[in-house]
């Protein structure tokens, strides 16, 4: 049977401009935008222990994990260092909706980009022993 390997590509419509709104991106989370105006992200560039991955998940209808967002997504970026993404972001006026937190997983901090789509932020954890268990 045929199945996903990944995700090829994470496209939403702009309310705006969807320049501007790419340039924020850009400007604030460092992502490059090629000719067409799009980032392309490589797995190859990830320097964390998994390689890269990306996770898959539906929240149920009543879910605020995206609040104060009204989207029905949220898209989780990965991050090679959060403690300078954050510091980044609050010097750019970017305000930090919650986090950073850690887990077992990573660091996590979370902000909502010019048009409202709250933004996950995360730094996978190096694995050792004793989060492996």
């Amino acid at each position: 049977m045929a199945r996903v390997t990944g995700i090829g590509g994470v496209f939403f419509k702009s309310k705006g401009d969807p320049t501007a709104l790419a340039e924020w991106y850009q400007k604030h989370l460092g992502m490059q935008l090629t000719d067409f105006g799009g980032a392309i992200l490589k797995w190859g560039e990830d320097q964390a222990e998994d390689q890269g991955l990306t996770v898959w998940h539906l929240a149920k209808p009543d879910s605020k994990w995206f609040s104060p967002s009204e989207s029905s997504f949220m898209i989780n970026y990965r991050v090679d260092n959060m403690d300078e993404m954050v510091a980044q972001l609050k010097e750019g006026g970017v305000e930090i909706q919650q986090g950073p937190e850690s887990h077992e997983n990573g660091k996590f901090a979370w902000i909502m980009d010019p048009e409202g789509n709250k933004v996950e932020l995360w730094e996978p954890m190096i694995w050792d022993a004793k989060n492996k268990e």
